[in-house]
């Protein structure tokens, strides 16, 4: 009867089978090897009897089943022996972790042995675990890292939990907070202080916090917050703090880290800089003020000079003594509107107050007023002026009034630093073609003399505001170091360049280039048809008002002389009451008058049905177009700035006695042009 023997080889074959099916299926590696000793008891070698498939794919290596590990790996066996043989000879299972430094690999491995006590079989189990070393390594040098960061670097942190309680916080937090934070008091939570300001001073509450808004979602996080905290001395110290939260595997919030750091003396000199550009703001703002108000205390006085000089000239007198005397006021009250004029020129073009009024201009003609309004100055210090132009006429698109300003500037300029007799050369030329594709043409206008140059330290900031050469004493008519400046910023507003080249002593050369118009010429216009004649105008009833009693009877002399009657007020009310007696026709009334300022009286003028038609005509030595814009507001027709020539008020009332001949009926005339 085998049936015994029948089934206990049945349960060792389905146990075989369930042991090959672990055995080749098993993801970790797995080896029977049979340990070889010599006569002292000592691992010499060792043979692999099984392997599974898993071996091969855990070590690289095949078809090693039945070979020794010295025929395999010479020289990488003894510590891995070492131990499989203890495990041999002990019958104690042990797991070790061995690692090839040759190879770069490391294994997780499980000996036991097989057997009995004389059993030298040892099973052998085990994973490559090479990478997952390496993230773990990686990770605790990260760890180490972020450790030292967070310990001793120079950015306070610290984390809570969800409900705000602070686990770990650095000694840089400690720092700012003035102490450690207090778990257990609830008001220092999630933010180690127990009071936070906004940066405009107001307390931050709980709703506005942004940890807590970022601990319950509504925030993704918090990123350049900045806030005031108060320490327990009562100092506040300025802060700039970013919130993260940090997440479980499932995403889920379990806390956050705030990162901060110390901004107050930042903050000081933030708020020091706002400081320090509203004052400019405010000086920038202040100096046009004082600008303004100087032009006008400035015109006052040029105002009853200015007509004392006209009065002068229309008197004859054949004394020369007289003659040298008036040209000498003429002269100096000239310079005197000249200065106040480059004065106010250079802050209404840094202010950005200036515009250009640019149409088709030929730079001949540019040349030709400017000549004409620095002759005087050539010929008084009898310098010699060659002037060179292009054959071919130049156009620009320009504003021809700034451009002769340019070139007045630069002649005055090389005049007043150029000895009596000295030279002068004015020369224009056009460079490239208008039409070319590498940028257009030019026109070169350049002003050179033989004067007594200009020092290398002063050739760079020449064209700054304010600059000036040292100037001998009779060079009387030297200006305020503002006109070059005038002239590179007009020059710029045009899209041109303007240098200097000098020599100390050797005179100095000035050239300004400005891009030349690529439109056709303006057409030529049409002959004049001659007028069958002009109205012949009245007399005007004029009323004439103004503190300054000089400047006031000094303009009326001069209007008499002209054939018009005149009356004459020195403050507000009494001009209200001489145009409600006069009913004049035109009223020059200064703005700056007691009583009633110029502007009040006119608003008064101009609700009196019997004044209805009077002409407002405003004197003043405010300039600005917002101070034009204002008296036009007030009923001004016309807005003369002082020192008033006493040619614009003849025209005016010129004007408006042609309208009065019209509305009385008069026939046209033929009348001589002035």
């Amino acid at each position: 009867d085998c049936t015994v023997r029948k089934l206990a080889e049945n349960a060792l074959r389905q146990s075989e089978e369930r042991y090959r099916k672990l055995f080749n299926s098993m993801d970790e590696g797995f080896c029977i090897i049979d340990i070889e000793f010599n006569d002292q008891a000592k691992v010499v070698d060792c043979r692999f009897l099984e392997v599974n498939p898993a071996f091969a794919l855990q070590t690289g290596t095949d078809g090693i089943a039945g070979k020794r590990l010295r025929e395999l790996a010479p020289g990488h066996e003894a510590g891995w022996l070492e131990i499989c043989g203890r495990v041999a000879l002990t019958g104690m299972p042990v797991r070790f972790v061995h690692e090839d430094k040759t190879l770069g690999t490391r294994f997780d491995s499980y000996a036991a042995r097989l057997g009995n006590a004389e059993s030298r079989k040892v099973a052998i189990v085990f994973n490559n675990i090479t990478e997952r070393a390496r993230a773990a390594e990686a990770l605790l040098q990260s760890e180490q890292r972020f450790r030292a960061l967070f310990d001793s670097g120079p950015v306070a942190m610290y984390s809570c939990d969800t409900s705000g309680v602070i686990l770990e916080f650095n000694r840089c937090a400690v720092k700012l907070w003035g102490r450690e934070p207090r778990p257990d008091d609830v008001d220092e939570r999630c933010c180690g202080v127990s009071k936070v300001y906004h940066p405009d001073g107001s307390l931050l509450t709980a709703a506005q916090n942004p940890m807590i808004a970022v601990l319950k979602g509504k925030m993704p996080q918090a990123n350049d917050v900045e806030a005031v905290i108060e320490r327990p001395d009562g100092s506040r110290i300025t802060v700039i703090a970013n919130i993260v939260p940090l997440k479980d595997g499932q995403g889920r919030i379990i806390g956050a880290i705030n990162c901060f750091y110390d901004i107050t003396e930042r903050s000081r000199l933030e708020r020091q800089t706002q400081d320090q550009a509203q004052a400019l703001a405010d000086l920038h703002r202040r100096k046009d003020e004082f600008l303004a108000m100087l032009s006008h205390e400035l015109r006052n006085p040029l105002a009853p000079l200015t007509s004392a000089v006209e009065l002068l000239r229309r008197l004859e007198h054949q004394n020369p003594e007289y003659s040298q005397a008036f040209e000498v006021i003429e002269r100096q009250v000239g310079q005197m509107k000249h200065l106040i004029g480059d004065l106010l020129e250079v802050s209404r073009i840094t202010s950005g107050n200036v515009r250009l009024r640019k149409e088709p201009v030929l730079v001949g003609d540019i040349v030709e007023m400017a000549l004409e309004t620095t002759q005087p100055l050539l010929s008084r210090r009898r310098h010699q002026l060659t002037v060179s132009l292009p054959p071919h006429p130049v156009w620009l698109d320009a504003d021809a009034t700034r451009l002769e300003q340019v070139l007045v500037n630069l002649l005055n300029n090389a005049a007043k630093y150029t000895d009596e007799g000295g030279r002068l050369w004015l020369s224009v030329e056009q460079q490239g073609d208008p039409g070319s594709a590498a940028g257009g043409a030019l026109a070169v206008i350049t002003v050179r003399d033989t004067g007594m140059g200009i020092a290398a330290e002063l050739l760079p900031h020449v064209f700054d505001l304010f600059t000036q050469a040292e100037r001998a004493i009779d060079r009387s008519q030297g200006g305020m170091g503002i006109g070059l400046s005038l002239v590179r910023q007009l020059v710029e507003l045009h899209g041109g360049t303007v240098e200097a080249r000098s020599i100390l002593g050797q005179g100095s050369e000035f050239t300004v280039r400005l891009p030349v118009s690529q439109a056709a010429a303006p057409p030529l216009p049409l002959p004049p048809v001659p007028s069958p004649g002009r109205i012949a105008g009245r007399r005007c009833r004029v009323l004439a008002v103004d503190d300054s009693v000089d400047a006031v009877e000094f303009l009326a002399r001069l209007i008499r002389l002209s054939g018009h009657e005149v009356e004459v007020a020195y403050d507000g009310p009494g001009a209200v009451q001489a145009a409600l007696a006069t009913r004049p026709d035109v009223v020059l009334l200064d703005i700056g008058l007691p009583g009633l300022t110029g502007y009040e009286v006119a608003r008064q003028l101009r609700q009196e049905p019997a004044l209805k038609g009077t002409v407002l005509v405003a004197l003043t030595g405010y300039g600005r177009e917002s101070d034009r814009q204002r008296s036009r507001n007030a009923g001004f027709s016309y807005h003369l700035v002082k020192p008033v020539g006493v040619r614009e008020v003849e025209d005016i009332l010129a004007t408006v006695g042609e309208q009065l001949a019209l509305q009385d009926g008069a026939a046209p005339v033929e009348v001589p042009e002035a």
